[in-house]
């Protein structure tokens, strides 16, 4: 009988794609959506050159890129962040060597070219296939060594909370590379530094592959002692005493089914991220106070529907939209249209993208405006205005500085003008506004609500500037069919308990704000709950559930694929009965055939736009059937023969089935038909052999090789021979260069 043990793997999950932190317990510390809108630089702007950034690349990397010359690297046009005013220059690079492509590109920031993120495809990455050549301890020491030699002197430290945050959207693929991902986080005093993290994925042969630096400083400043620190008794009582649990809705995304799921939960609505280790004052995301603000009542913005900007529109309406919202003053700034869009975004919306561009004698500045194609409404949109003016020499008006009050009157005037038909499913926001008042903007989360539940993460996102000029605005609203009742769920009494108990403190270093002036770093007791930074409890089970939790999987034990078989059940290919598995059992047909397909390509449990019916290639296989997806997936890719009605999924599969699977898989098709040019001599049970030709390719190339003389063509797989032999088969795929056909 095999022993069954517990692992949580941590993955890095949609959370951010889904807006997740803009209503929970983090939400008094986000930025807006803005942060990942990039302003492009007029290529006449740009003051360094290619050959000045490539060979800083080289002298970071020394000979190891040496093959490479100038004519194998592109540099983009320099671009920043409407929260960060550094330029950034990205570096990419291309060669053809051996018949094959490698690749990588490198992203460098401000006059010293300080390297910001690096990415590299080897072209030999064989040792890197499980079983890898480098174990996960050899890897750590490498990232770590590798950190010493970026971090500028800096101490950092391996940061095991946030260590293999990997999230795999489906199943990783056996004929991909294992990678090893390690998060860093500086250290001063011994004592982390919030917002100063590095990022380094090694690679299974050993290469480094990824770098990322997160900073939103320059890492220097001042930091204060820890001496005559408040005592932890008296910071966990202030916070217990705050502790504003709300029952909300959580969604959860799954790729593989390209479904979203709900489900209710007790989360934390504060409006603070810590208290002052050395004051007791709050830490807000607008610097620190005595006294909190009252936590917000849910207030719906309308009570009733109102009606849609207009009716469905054209691009050529589209665009009489966007020139009216991008219109700027001023004389010397000409706005142009780069290109217009239609497609269907990711909450299922069809939209029309407007890329577009201010263009002045001292350069220009694009992006994007996203409208809806039903309404005209605005999806997305950011305000470069302001910034293009700056950058122009005319400073936009400061005359006038807008109250937080003043701000949020405003920001629901534009949302009635420019999304009317959905603000009856959103609510006033629960939290203070981060104000940026280095850009002079308040931002503001407008939650979404359902069932008088607020939707964790559905968010409308404006801000607006100091003058009452609308800087951004973002829709995000999943289109979700179902939504959980709150019968039986727990009390929030006992959910409070529940976080009482588990409260516990982390002492950090962070900034009053996240002002670029700031230099300061203060002692700060931030709250764990669960010795998480952010969870919640599921509302109906009372556990502790998060969108940044870990997977939970089974570990087994065996004398003959125990590693293979771990892999595959913590890569996602193969699910078993915690309680049932025998890996001596034989596996099924239809067990087989998705193990084998989520080996070797992604498997997504779903029907596509462009199917206008559905197909069923089986008659025992219908669309409702578990193995539904997997099947047809192995028909379209050839691996199944379709010339029987039935598939049979329930049956064992023998050995000799597995082999024509495996031969198809690698594309040798055609050579193993040929039969009579297969002896078998070496197999004493010849004779008992139906696909003489799969079989003896399968035995030659070793993949499923026989034991003793014998193949035993006619014996059910057992689940070690499955997971053996399917690593075998994608080391051999990759090997042949033609994994690319199974994406």
């Amino acid at each position: 009988m095999l022993k069954l043990n517990k692992i949580g793997i941590p993955i890095l999950t949609v959370a951010m794609s889904l807006g997740a932190m803009s209503v929970g317990n983090a939400e008094t510390i986000e930025k807006p959506f803005a942060n990942s809108l990039q302003i492009e630089v007029a290529a006449t702007d740009n003051v360094i050159s290619k050959n000045e950034i490539v060979k800083k690349f080289k002298e970071l990397f020394p000979k190891k890129f040496d093959f490479l010359s100038i004519e194998d690297f592109y540099l983009s046009t320099g671009h920043y962040y409407p929260e960060d005013e550094t330029i950034r220059y990205d570096l990419s690079f291309t060669k053809l060597m051996q018949g094959k492509e490698i690749y990588g590109s490198a992203t460098f920031k401000g006059d010293n070219l300080e390297l910001e993120s690096f990415h590299f495809e080897p072209i030999n990455k064989t040792d890197a296939l499980f079983p890898a050549k480098v174990t996960k301890e050899d890897a750590q020491k490498i990232a770590q060594d590798f950190m010493k030699e970026f971090s500028g002197g800096e101490q950092y430290q391996l940061d095991k909370n946030n260590n293999e945050y990997y999230y795999y959207y489906s199943n990783q693929l056996l004929t991909e590379p294992v990678h090893y991902y390690f998060s860093f986080i500086r250290t001063e005093n011994k004592i982390e530094v919030a917002d100063q993290r590095m990022e380094v994925v090694v690679l299974g042969n050993g290469d480094i592959v990824q770098y990322y630096q997160n900073q939103t400083s320059d890492g220097k400043g001042t930091f204060e002692k820890a001496e005559n620190l408040l005592s932890e008794e008296k910071v966990l009582s202030k916070i217990k005493e705050k502790i504003n649990l709300q029952l909300q809705y959580q969604v959860n995304y799954d790729y593989r089914t390209d479904k979203p799921t709900v489900q209710l939960v007790y989360t934390p609505v504060t409006q603070y991220s810590g208290v002052n280790a050395l004051t007791g004052q709050w830490h807000t995301n607008n610097g620190f106070t005595e006294n909190l603000p009252n936590n917000q009542k849910v207030e719906k913005l309308v009570q009733q529907p109102l009606k849609p900007r207009q009716e469905a529109i054209s691009v050529e309406d589209a665009k009489k939209i966007a020139t009216q919202l991008l219109a700027i003053d001023s004389d010397d700034i000409k706005l142009r249209f780069d290109s217009i869009e239609e497609r269907t975004n990711g909450d299922g919306k069809d939209i029309i993208i407007i890329n577009y561009s201010y263009e002045s004698q001292n350069g220009g500045y694009g992006t994007s405006l996203e409208l809806d194609k039903q309404t005209g409404e605005i999806v997305q949109y950011h305000n470069l205005k302001n910034e293009v003016l700056r950058q122009n020499g005319e400073k936009p008006s400061t005359d006038k500085k807008l109250t937080s009050e003043e701000a949020l009157s405003k920001a629901i005037a534009y949302l009635k003008e420019w999304v009317p038909s959905s603000l009856h499913n959103y609510i006033k926001p629960i939290a203070q506004p981060y104000t940026d008042e280095d850009y002079g903007v308040y931002n503001f989360a407008f939650p979404r609500i359902v069932n008088g539940i607020v939707v964790a993460g559905n968010d409308i996102s404006v801000g607006i500037n100091f003058d009452g000029s609308l800087n951004n605005l973002s829709v995000n609203a999943l289109d979700i069919e179902e939504w959980p009742t709150a019968d039986g769920i727990i009390s929030k009494e006992e959910a409070k308990k529940v976080f009482d108990e588990s409260l516990s403190l982390q002492l950090q270093y962070a900034k009053e704000n996240s002002s670029e002036e700031t230099k300061h770093y203060s002692l700060v007791y931030t709250p764990l709950y669960n010795e998480k930074s952010y969870t919640s409890i599921d509302a109906i089970s009372g556990e502790w559930t998060s969108m940044f939790s870990g997977t939970e999987y089974p570990v087994v034990t065996d004398d003959k694929a125990e590693e293979e078989l771990n892999y595959l059940i913590q890569n996602n290919i193969l699910e078993i009965d915690e309680g049932n598995f025998n890996a001596s059992s034989p596996v099924t047909r239809g067990e087989a055939l998705k193990v084998l397909l989520k080996s070797i390509s992604y498997v997504y449990e779903r029907d596509y736009p462009q199917q206008e019916e559905t197909h069923q290639t089986f008659e025992d296989i219908r669309p409702d059937n578990q193995y539904y997806h997997v099947v047809e997936q192995a028909v379209r890719m050839e691996i199944v023969d379709t010339e029987q009605s039935q598939f049979m999924s329930s049956e064992n599969i023998t050995r000799e089935e597995l082999a024509v699977w495996y031969i198809r898989a690698l594309g040798l098709e055609q050579a193993a038909k040929h039969m009579e040019v297969y002896q078998l001599n070496e197999l004493k049970d010849a004779n008992d052999v139906t696909y003489k030709g799969y079989v003896a390719l399968a035995n030659a190339i070793g993949i499923l090789p026989s034991q003793d003389g014998l193949f035993n063509p006619k014996k059910s797989v057992t689940y070690s021979e499955l997971a053996i032999s399917t690593i075998q088969l994608a080391h051999k795929i990759h090997e042949n260069g033609n994994a690319y056909r199974y994406y």
